[in-house]
This record gives structure tokens, sequence and C-alpha cells, in this order.
């Protein structure tokens, strides 16, 4: 089964953080794929990413409206980065374009 990992977070740490969460997250799972998502909002660090879930994951998504914290986690990981509303609106595209990209890496 195909595993993501993803952090979310936006400049004001607010709703889209969380919205983005929720859309990668059901985009993922329509997939039949395990999904795991860290949000770093304007409360801190919320469901940390473990590191055997790192490990085992096989895309990491990361927002790219912000620096994340602790991103040195993800070193040797395969990375897409996307914006917020990317995330929010476009979830089930970003989901099929890392869905050929996994595709052509087992061909």
């Amino acid at each position: 089964m195909t595993s993501i990992v993803a952090v979310t977070a936006c400049p004001s740490g607010v709703a889209h953080t969380y919205m983005a969460a929720e859309a990668i997250e059901s985009a993922a799972k329509a997939k039949g794929w395990a999904c795991t998502v860290e949000t770093q909002g304007s409360i801190g660090i919320e469901n940390e990413l473990s590191q055997g879930a790192i490990a085992d994951a096989d895309i990491v998504i990361l927002t790219k409206d912000i620096d994340i914290k602790n991103s040195e986690r993800f070193e040797g990981k395969t990375i897409v980065r996307i914006g917020v509303s990317d995330a929010v609106k476009r979830a089930a595209a970003v989901m099929d374009k890392i869905e050929k990209h996994l595709a052509a890496t087992v061909a």
C-alpha cells in the first residue's frame, strides 16, 4: 500500500493549514493510500509525524507557503512541495500526479 506523510502550514496558521490537511488526507484515502498529516498552525505542531511514519512513507508532501519546521527529517525522501491553496483546491489532482510518478518509478 502506498503511504504518504504530509506537513501543512500557512502564513496565518489557522484555517488553511487544517483545510489543506483534510483535503490531502481525503484525496489519499480515496486512492486507498495510508496518509498521516502533521499540521504546523498557530498553536504549534499537532499530530507530529513519527520517525517510523516518515521512514515508511513513499512520498512526503510539504506545503511551501512558509518554512516547515524540522524539515531535515525528510532528507532522502521523495518530496512534493505544493501551495496550501493547491492542497485545498486540487488535492485529487496532486494525488493523480503522485500516482503517475510512483508508477513510473516502479516500471
